[in-house]
């Protein structure tokens, strides 16, 4: 196991805070939202010999500068991050890793830099289309983009975690999220106490975590804001669909569980199915407000895209590289191993 070591990285944008292993070819781990690099500590000291592994804090995560987040560029500004923490380390191209919100990020830096990019893992990636209000083909549910952003995030979560609430009183506590979100049962959690300490150290406001919100007339009643986190993996602002057509050719390797709660056809935070299931009033019916089918959305850009191939780990949830990491890490090197030898 190679021992992980962190430093803070000045960049031209921020001061990026990173973890890291190894020394070789680069391996960059982004991790998800309300988690920080912390979270690929296990990845990253299982790292074969030849591959220098490095796992940053994104922007308002973990010790990375809280800068705010201007989400009418998508997830623009954590992908010029990403290629300014590559400057300032004199890298060129990388295999890139990355996790949820960290897999849109990755699949976003391949469509607008795809010479710097020597293969993709997306890990349970938000969708193509963004998260939240969109039909099987990406269009909004609602002209405004109703039901994404900003204003769907839980005000008491973000409340709890306001506080730094370590129990389990609540439903909605930040160590609840981490038993009932993250992973399919509580048999199943690990690392409990490291994800709770990535989701506590989540920076919040109206510039970061959960972001801002509008009203709207359409269901639910509120639409994506301009700022933060939420917003910026909002289908208003967030699209990878185009990867195909970028000019990337990396090699990419999907790896998903089959029982996760929030990256799924059947999310328990998205409100098309949440409503669909009797959870959130008013709900509209299938035609107007269906579930997003997050993981079939995925899988049609995919295969227009071409090089890919999809894993499924069968009985993990939204952490499979937690839940089981040396089957993951046995996948991810069978990968590096494969783009290695051409």
């Amino acid at each position: 196991m190679n021992a992980v070591r962190s430093r803070t990285v000045r960049t031209e944008r921020l001061a990026t805070h990173i973890r890291e292993t190894g020394a070789g070819v680069p391996v960059v781990f982004v991790h998800g939202n309300l988690s920080d690099g912390s979270a690929w500590d296990e990845q990253l000291a299982l790292l074969p010999g030849g591959f220098h592994g490095i796992a940053p804090d994104l922007r308002g995560y973990g010790n990375s500068e809280p800068a705010p987040v201007d989400a009418t560029r998508g997830v623009g500004d954590y992908r010029d991050d990403l290629a300014a923490l590559l400057d300032a380390l004199g890298l060129d191209a990388v295999h890139l890793v990355g996790h949820s919100l960290g897999g849109g990020v990755i699949l976003d830096f391949a469509m607008n830099h795809p010479g710097r990019v020597l293969s993709l893992t997306p890990v349970a990636p938000v969708s193509p289309y963004g998260f939240g209000g969109t039909k099987p083909d990406g269009t909004p549910c609602a002209p405004d983009f109703a039901g994404s952003g900003g204003g769907t995030a839980n005000p008491d979560l973000v409340k709890l975690i306001a506080e730094g609430d370590e129990s389990d009183a609540s439903p909605l506590s930040p160590r609840n999220v981490v038993r009932s979100l993250y992973f399919p049962g509580p048999d199943t959690v690990r690392d409990e106490e490291a994800l709770l300490r990535g989701i506590l150290a989540t920076h919040l406001g109206d510039g970061s975590y959960p972001g801002d919100s509008t009203a709207s007339e359409n269901w639910p009643g509120v639409a994506p804001g301009t700022r933060g986190v939420l917003n910026a993996i909002s289908p208003k602002y967030l699209n990878w669909s185009g990867l195909p057509e970028s000019g990337c050719r990396a090699p990419v390797l999907w790896i998903r569980g089959d029982l996760d709660a929030i990256v799924s056809d059947t999310s328990m935070v998205d409100l098309g199915h949440l409503g669909a299931s009797g959870y959130v009033p008013d709900w509209p019916g299938e035609e107007s407000f269906p579930a997003q089918p997050m993981i079939q959305q995925t899988r049609d850009v995919l295969t227009r895209y071409g090089d890919h191939s999809e894993h499924v780990m069968e009985g993990t949830g939204h952490f499979p590289y937690t839940q089981r990491p040396e089957e993951f890490s046995a996948l991810l090197h069978a990968h590096l191993s494969r783009v290695s030898a051409g």
